[in-house]
């Protein structure tokens, strides 16, 4: 089962410093059909204006993927962590028992990320932060694991959820496999450009709500680049 969700259809607010698309019910946008899909609660398309962005705000129990589009975030935290995470490279955020950060947007112009929110295994832990680059080039005509709680995925960005974020880049006319496997969930979106998965046309920006399919097979019908989440049921 493949559930395109076009990116027109989705929810969103547009704040002025904050242009924002939900593929899940979040904040003013609520739609009972779509609270998460498993443990993927949020996935957020945001536009943050230059010399703007998220003040200081807490959290606690949540596993927070940036994955930057275009741009960079700066991020700072009650831990004393901060970082500049830019276009193609990921941070991660374990909130646990809790944490406040904030998220600027300190270059010249608009940065565009997903955020994306995955409920833990369990409450509680040390809150924990951390990112690394992901270079595009590495990922072309493949899958490379991002962030994942799984065992075996070492070089990942650690996150505590049996959960793997993966992202990759295809050339138009080229098509890379995903083993999604029995008694998973995927929620895969193109970054850029437009794809197929097992049959099914995504645009930029679409979302597609996967289940019972073992093997993904995404075929670029132009040059793309798409994330993926691969969750438990």
């Amino acid at each position: 089962m493949i559930e395109r969700r076009p990116f027109s259809d989705l929810g969103g607010a547009d704040h002025g410093w904050l242009k924002a698309k939900h593929h899940f019910s979040f904040a003013g946008y609520h739609d009972p059909r779509r609270m998460g899909w498993g443990p993927l609660r949020v996935w957020n398309d945001d536009e943050i204006a230059a010399n703007s962005g998220f003040p200081p705000h807490p959290h606690a129990d949540m596993e927070i993927i940036t994955y930057v589009r275009e741009g960079a975030i700066t991020h700072e935290d009650s831990l004393g962590n901060k970082g500049r995470t830019e276009a193609g490279d990921v941070q991660v955020m374990s909130a646990g028992t809790g944490v406040r950060h904030a998220e600027y947007n300190v270059e010249p112009d608009a940065t565009k990320i997903f955020q994306i929110w995955i409920m833990p295994d369990a409450a509680g832990g040390a809150p924990a932060w951390g990112a690394r680059p992901f270079p595009k080039g590495a990922r072309a005509g493949r899958f490379v694991t991002l962030a994942s709680g799984i065992a075996g995925d070492d070089e990942a960005l650690p996150i505590r959820a049996a959960a793997r974020i993966s992202g990759a880049t295809i050339k138009a006319g080229e098509s890379v496999d995903y083993a999604l496997g029995a008694g998973r969930r995927g929620y895969l979106v193109p970054a850029a450009g437009s794809v197929e998965v097992n049959g099914v046309r995504l645009d930029a920006r679409d979302g597609a709500a996967i289940h019972d399919e073992p093997v993904l097979t995404v075929t670029a019908l132009e040059d793309a680049e798409v994330v993926l989440v691969d969750t438990a049921d």
